[in-house]
């Protein structure tokens, strides 16, 4: 493992070592960044240090004496997890009420340790306690040492008489020291996912959060940046990039204080969510990722690219197979021969699999519109005498696959399912019911519940075994928060949902571990890497307008690799047939188009793209990505993509500015090539019959193309480009 190995015993060696000195200095190290701790004389435990590693392990202890700040009355400013209610004058990471009433918390030092987990991952713990209560703490640092990665939350445990009320639960308090604090920060609404913000943060707190329940990133995803000292840049700076790993509702707070640092909480929302702790119940809080790189976000981003491909996404070194999906062309209105045609039309097409989408479902409330039938997972004898087993069996016939649509956490009013288990629904016993998008929530705290959703999963692969595929969709948000199962622990209900959920989950990976499975939520509504730990990929937006998707694929592709993201084709945009496929193939590329509406020019481009993106897998689901050109801030949007040995790639350039003469006046700079190596660049995804306007046969040095660049000649009439680019001898 080149010399890792001897790093985590060295480790082991150099914590023991500075302790038993008295230096008290706890080093969380990576391959290039450090996490240092430090353990007061009266048993705090403070963040002396996050940022690159320094060489020489001895000098940490020296760090803090060579800051001149106001003076930290309180002492546990750089508390590396901060409690309420005895020093602390800022925001808590935790705050609790005793059993006894007392609402005061103080966390001192008890001990450290280092699990060497394989030849790249650590576990380090400290375990901290109070010493007044019996009440605990223990914070834990996952150490991806190549990758530059630490997954870090804790466990919450007492042994008091009663149970102890928390009222606040982070997963994290970081600590950093800089001139200026950057937060690139993100919102939206369905259909304009990832919206990008950068401000500086100024004293206080800002807090980003989200009280939705489910689909909980639809106005605000639990991922952002913060660079230090002056505005985030791809390639240069000191960024912390962060991804909270949970799906429900979630608390980020960013706070200034008055000594000029920052500290950031991260962890459960604790909006309406007291949870009453019983006497030895561990209480563990979702992981906040996070990766430090100080040459610029593209850099941080992909070394979480890398973690999440090795270690969290489902399958996340294999591959993905390409789709049709009926939704553009039918919607709600198909049955038998016409979805035989589309299956058809899969194999003609040249992708792997037809994904058949809502509406299959519900007899007494047939889902013929999007208001009735959610709940009823049996088919429409209308729609489907034949069943799902016939759909099967048309997709084997045509050697293809075939996947299906489903949406197992919501209710239809108008349902069986809401007729015979009123109290399985989320809803307040009083008040009127209020809907999005014409539908509730079952109520996943419940074990019933959580049992007829992964009964709907079980049945359809145990009676259609052929099945291949699943996209899960979840498009209502949580109002009147209220569950008859729980009774009178109400405020343990946003939790207890994601619990109920993830139970489900894991039941559906022990049986069913390699089915690919679509993390759907009406666009990016539940995008994060605890709920991608069991799907294969997720839906950035329901807005498949190519330009639009640009911008949403750009963004999301800082914290997901494109392994992770499903782009469609579909007949969204006024832009051409060629121009909608080219974005498509920024990540896992599918179809939502009327194939036999298709010329014979354009079925026969798409068919010869899909054998291009096929070659280009490996480099475009698997590889490096560079970002050569922010559509933000330029005419043209242009990312690369390179092998893991930086030999051959893919380059997609798109016109993103419609006004006159706009296009690639100047080069564009490429990224991560070898300057001593020579590299050819052609044209591909060109309809027949239309030539490359770029030269043949070019040889261009690495150097060259990083220092100069290349000029992919894009303009109104040559709206996107893509480029292969390979090494030549």
């Amino acid at each position: 493992m080149r010399q890792i190995l001897p790093l985590f015993f060295c480790l082991g060696l150099i914590l023991s070592t500075l302790l038993s000195l008295g230096q008290r200095v706890i080093p969380i190290l990576t391959k290039n960044n450090a996490l240092v701790l430090e353990v007061s004389r009266d048993s705090t435990v403070t963040t002396a240090y996050l940022g690159i590693k320094l060489s020489n392990v001895d000098e940490y202890a020296k760090i803090n004496s060579f800051y001149r700040q106001a003076k930290d009355y309180s002492g546990v400013l750089a508390a590396a997890y901060s409690s309420s209610g005895s020093r602390n004058l800022t925001e808590p990471a935790i705050s609790v009420t005793h059993e006894d009433g007392n609402n005061s918390l103080d966390l001192k030092y008890v001990s450290s340790s280092t699990q060497r987990i394989d030849g790249n991952i650590s576990l380090v713990s400290v375990l901290l306690k109070d010493p007044v209560y019996d009440f605990q703490v223990e914070l834990f640092y996952r150490v991806y040492f190549e990758e530059d990665v630490i997954e870090q939350w804790c466990i919450i445990q007492h042994n008091e008489k009663g149970n102890v009320i928390l009222h606040k639960y982070a997963s994290t308090n970081l600590y950093l020291k800089g001139d200026k604090f950057y937060l690139r920060q993100y919102h939206g609404d369905k259909m304009r996912e990832m919206q990008p913000e950068e401000n500086i943060l100024t004293h206080g707190i800002k807090t980003l959060d989200s009280k939705l329940g489910t689909r909980a990133d639809l106005f605000m995803p639990s991922a952002f940046m913060v660079s230090l000292d002056r505005p985030s840049a791809e390639d240069e700076g000191n960024v912390l990039l962060g991804a909270l790993e949970y799906s429900g509702n979630f608390r980020i707070d960013f706070e200034v204080d008055h000594q000029d640092n920052l500290r950031i909480l991260a962890g459960i929302n604790n909006y309406a969510s007291d949870y009453q702790l019983k006497p030895e119940e561990k209480f563990e809080t979702p992981p906040l990722v996070y990766t430090f790189s100080d040459m610029g976000k593209g850099e941080a981003s992909r070394r979480m690219h890398r973690w999440a491909r090795n270690y969290k996404l489902l399958d996340g070194k294999g591959s993905r197979p390409t789709l049709l999906n009926n939704w553009e062309s039918t919607y709600f209105d198909f049955n038998e021969p016409k979805l035989g045609e589309l299956v058809a039309d899969t194999k003609k097409l040249g992708v792997d699999l037809f994904l058949l989408d809502d509406g299959w479902f519900g007899n007494k409330y047939p889902r013929n519109g999007d208001s009735t039938g959610l709940g009823d997972w049996q088919e429409n004898k209308q729609k489907l005498p034949h069943g799902i087993g016939w759909l099967v069996q048309q997709a084997k016939d045509q050697q293809v696959k075939s996947g299906i649509w489903i949406e197992p956490e919501m209710v239809s009013p108008k349902s069986e399912l809401y007729e015979q288990h009123p109290d399985w629904v989320v809803k307040q016993p009083l008040r009127q019911e209020y809907y999005y998008r014409n539908q509730l929530v079952l109520d996943m705290s419940n074990p019933q519940v959580q049992d007829f959703v992964f009964k709907v999963i079980d049945e359809l692969f145990t009676k259609y075994p052929g099945l291949a595929f699943i996209k899960w969709d979840c498009n209502s948000i949580i109002y009147n928060a209220y569950s008859v199962y729980l009774k009178d622990r109400q405020s343990h209900f946003y939790i207890e949902y994601y619990r109920g959920l993830y139970n489900v989950l894991d039941k559906i990976r022990k049986k069913y571990p390699t089915i690919p499975m679509m993390l759907c939520s009406g666009g990016g509504g539940r995008v994060d890497y605890a709920a991608l730990q069991y799907f294969t990929e997720y839906w950035p937006s329901d807005n498949t307008d190519p330009l639009e998707r640009i911008f949403i694929q750009w963004d999301y592709s800082y914290f997901y690799p494109a392994i992770a993201s499903s782009n469609h084709v579909t007949g969204w945009g006024k832009q051409s047939l060629k121009f909608r496929t080219d974005v498509a193939m920024m990540g896992k590329l599918g179809f939502d188009l009327i194939v036999n509406k298709l010329s014979k020019k354009d079925l026969e481009f798409c068919q010869e793209a899909i054998n291009n993106f096929n070659a280009l897998k490996p480099i475009i689901l698997q590889g490096d990505q560079y970002r050569l050109s922010d559509p933000r801030e330029n005419a043209v949007a242009s990312v690369m993509y390179l092998d893991s040995s930086h030999q051959s790639g893919v380059i997609f350039n798109y016109l993103v500015n419609n006004r006159y003469g706009q296009g690639s006046k100047l080069p564009i700079k490429l990224k991560g090539l070898d300057t001593t190596q020579y590299y050819s660049i052609t044209e591909i995804n060109l309809y027949s019959g239309i030539a490359s306007t770029l030269p043949k046969n070019q040889r261009l040095s690495g150097d060259f193309l990083m220092k100069v660049g290349f000029n992919s000649d894009i303009r109104a009439d040559r709206p996107s480009v893509v480029l292969r680019i390979e090494q030549v001898q």
